[in-house]
């Protein structure tokens, strides 16, 4: 991987700087490449939840400008084949592409204009709107969807970190294009980034204005916020009002640059959805309570939300509580037996190992990451990270885990 300065040839206004992270394949026929920045849903201004949202939609949407038909960069990326999409977080935004190496020059710069000087006009903002209050709409009829963006608000009521990331319909309805331009070059434009390229070469976009730069891009620290209390648990549905349930159980982990983190995610695959976890030979072998479950963990500023979600018929809700719970109140308190160890680290080392095969998602991952922490992300020093985990830190992280543990409620009515 090379790190290279480019301050110099990037479009955005004086003050941005965002480095570039190459992983140069001579094999690969295509360029992936991926903008990341530090900026999310948290940063929405008060009383506009969703800005960043919304924002993202524009930069992706709007018409590019200049020679040819007014296409979008998402348009034009699609028209020679390639694809092109973008995500919001609560702390960190991507902008990325794949597409032939032949057209990697042509589509670098066209995702540099779009990210940093987009058309952002009225007609546009209501048409991407419209858009986004459709989108919202569709998740607010998916209690899968729904309950995990209120188990944030249940773990962080109050803080940034609660926010929907798609926003509020009240507060979208009320944005305005002055609002939008001022958010973007006050805000979004000066935010901490990196950009990464995995191909064959480097686009000269960017390699022709390079020079090699050692160390680590700068660290960028961000404001954090204090945190209160979390909130209560939900009821357990009532089965007579209910058919089917989805039961999200977080707890507050350590924050993003905290030590020890790697064990939470170690305990996530612990009790994940693989045949090899505790908690799938338990929940599903043993008792057939459920077909569908998850755990992660994310690190933020301020602490990181370890979650797992349950989908179950809403008459069996009580005992999978029951199960999740006595399952963590084991590994806390003995530790997972060494066999289930080894697997849950194989298996968070093999997912990233994974995605490093897969040139976007390479892409992706690189630029988050580095995004996040504020200097190089590697996957060597990740997955030693990893394999220093022990046993004992597992145990400890189950424990804190048990101790913090909330329960979040959304079902479908009968």
């Amino acid at each position: 991987m090379t790190v290279y300065d480019l301050t110099a040839c990037l479009p955005g206004p004086a003050g941005t700087t965002v480095p570039v992270l190459a992983v140069v394949d001579e094999r690969l026929k295509t360029t992936s490449v991926c903008l990341a920045l530090a900026h999310g849903s948290r940063d929405d201004p008060r009383g506009r939840g969703g800005v960043a949202h919304l924002l993202e939609h524009l930069v992706m949407s709007s018409p590019l400008g200049g020679d040819g038909p007014a296409r979008s960069f998402s348009e034009s990326v699609e028209r020679r084949g390639g694809q092109a999409n973008a995500q919001t977080g609560l702390e960190v935004m991507l902008y990325y592409a794949q597409v032939h190496a032949d057209d990697a020059e042509d589509v670098t710069a066209a995702l540099l204009r779009a990210v940093f000087r987009p058309v952002l006009d009225g007609h546009t903002l209501d048409r991407e709107r419209a858009v986004v209050l459709q989108e919202l709409a569709a998740a607010a009829a998916d209690p899968s969807d729904v309950v995990q963006d209120a188990v944030l608000a249940g773990l962080f009521p109050g803080h940034p970190l609660g926010r929907p990331v798609g926003g509020e319909p009240g507060d979208l309805a009320a944005v305005t294009v002055e609002e939008l331009t001022a958010v973007h070059r006050d805000r979004f434009v000066l935010a901490p980034g990196a950009l990464v390229v995995v191909g064959p070469s480097v686009p000269e976009v960017l390699a022709g204005s390079a020079v090699d730069a050692a160390g680590q891009p700068a660290d960028h620290p961000a404001p954090r916020m204090p945190l209160g209390p979390a909130g209560p648990d939900d009821p357990l549905p009532d089965p007579d009002a209910a058919e089917f349930t989805w039961l999200c159980f977080g707890a507050r982990s350590p924050q993003a640059d905290a030590a020890g983190r790697a064990a939470y995610g170690v305990l996530a695959h612990l009790l994940g959805s693989s045949p090899s976890s505790l908690l799938y030979r338990t929940l599903r072998g043993e008792h057939g309570l459920s077909y569908s479950f998850h755990a992660w963990d994310r690190g933020y500023r301020e602490a990181g939300a370890w979650r797992l979600l349950v989908g179950t018929e809403a008459a069996n809700a009580g005992q999978v509580r029951t199960v999740v719970e006595e399952l963590l109140t084991t590994v806390a308190e003995h530790g997972p037996a060494a066999d289930d160890f080894d697997a849950a680290v194989r298996q968070a080392e093999m997912s990233l190992v994974l995605e490093s095969e897969t040139p976007l998602e390479y892409a992706k991952l690189i630029a988050e990451r580095t995004c996040a922490q504020g200097r190089t992300w590697s996957l060597d020093s990740e997955i030693a990270g990893l394999r220093q985990v022990r046993v004992d830190d597992v145990r400890r992280a189950a424990a804190h885990v048990r101790r913090e543990l909330r329960i979040t409620v959304r079902s479908v009515a009968v």
